[in-house]
């Protein structure tokens, strides 16, 4: 089998930009309604979101490689790295790591990706680790870099990357091409474009000992955000996550060819998706406020805390709904004061209720905007 890097024209990437024209205006358009919409937030809400997104993202990375982590830990380390008040909740070093990099991440969107950015990056996601040779450093191994899977007597090998003595000069090269193609450089490209290509490039060289998807997912958040005129985080990892099956299955196919149409095609629907996911929350936050300040001085401590449980959830809502039972384990409040509480914010409609009887469940009173999923289709 032959990977995409051995071919003589390697990395000459080919595609057809007609194909990515709609992609792009959508995108472009996308950004624009999040940005306005942004505006209309208060400062705590535009910080509550800023929060929130980061702090999914660096889960929904952290989860596409199989690592699972505590949510607010996550978001207790992103507060603390902004110098915001915390719970001072203790996390653990990947958590701490990852968001580390998260927040650097966003300060510094417009600012271009270089070599010492991405050895820092390196070694905050490599936080604690000690099974590792090279940290903040490419990695230097003589053995081929691949990525397999199975036991060891029946190996399958999904991708072998560059030799490491390749790496250096395989990086300079692409760090050229990214100044050669950002919105200034001389032969700039569409945002959508030049993120994809960016991804497959990164990850077929593979740099890094471990970690190279965490790090190349941000580097599809900052090739994305330099191409708007107010960069802003587009939060894709959740969408590559919820299709991690098709995301792999891609980017296996894009590593065998320098034919990358398809691949942009798809990256490109996973992104579209990711901002409409993004205006979600916007729109869940802009409700959020509204409602909490209409009911503001009108709930009980006990009522406070179950609703800003429920927003926690974000705009998917609380899984299954909030149940009588669920409301006491949250609160510590007994069944007949439950039952007065959420009879309450029925009536505040704060919540509303459905079901009846053990099937009853309550749900916060605001509209939730369903994600639709995104088709290549729906983008030709």
């Amino acid at each position: 089998m032959q990977w995409n890097w051995q071919y003589p024209d390697w990395p000459e990437f080919i595609w057809d930009a007609t194909k990515l024209v709609k992609a792009e205006r959508l995108f472009a358009e996308g950004a624009g309604v999040i940005i306005g919409a942004g505006r209309h937030l208060e400062n705590d809400d535009q910080e509550s979101l800023t929060i929130e997104i980061m702090s999914l993202e660096a889960l929904d990375t952290s989860a596409i490689e199989g690592e699972v982590l505590n949510r607010e830990s996550v978001q207790s380390s992103i507060r603390r790295q902004l110098g915001l008040a915390t719970d001072r909740r203790k996390s653990e070093a990947a958590e701490a790591g990852i968001a580390e990099m998260m927040v650097a991440l966003n300060r510094n969107l417009p600012i271009p990706l270089d070599q010492e950015t991405l050895f820092d990056w390196h070694k905050m996601i490599t936080n604690g680790r000690r099974d590792l040779i090279d940290i903040g450093r490419y990695r230097r191994h003589a053995e081929p870099m691949q990525i397999v899977s199975g036991p060891d007597y029946a190996t399958k090998v999904h991708f072998e990357a560059p030799p490491s003595t390749a790496v250096p000069s395989e990086m300079e090269r692409f760090f050229a091409w990214l100044h050669n193609t950002s919105p200034t450089g001389a032969c700039p490209l569409p945002p959508i474009t030049r993120a994809g290509i960016a991804h497959i490039w990164f990850e077929s060289i593979h740099p890094f000992e471990d970690g190279n998807g965490r790090i190349g997912r941000a580097i599809i958040e900052k090739t994305l955000a330099q191409g708007l005129s107010t960069p802003v985080l587009t939060a894709v990892a959740g969408t590559l996550l919820r299709r991690r099956k098709k995301y792999y299955q891609s980017l296996a196919h894009a590593s065998q060819t320098l034919n990358i149409n398809d691949w942009l095609l798809w990256f490109a629907s996973a992104v579209i998706e990711s901002q409409q996911r993004g205006l979600a929350m916007v729109e869940f936050i802009l409700h959020k406020a509204k409602l909490l300040n209409r009911v503001r001085d009108k709930l009980n401590p006990r009522q406070e805390k179950a609703v800003l449980r429920l927003f926690s959830a974000g705009p998917e809502g609380f899984i299954g709904g909030l149940s009588a039972s669920n409301y006491m384990s949250i609160t510590g409040a007994p069944s007949a004061t439950t039952t007065r509480d959420l009879s309450e914010l029925v009536e505040l409609k704060v919540i509303q209720r459905t079901g009846e009887r053990k099937a009853t469940r309550y749900h916060l009173a605001i509209p939730l905007k369903a994600v639709q999923t995104v088709r290549v289709e729906d983008l030709c």
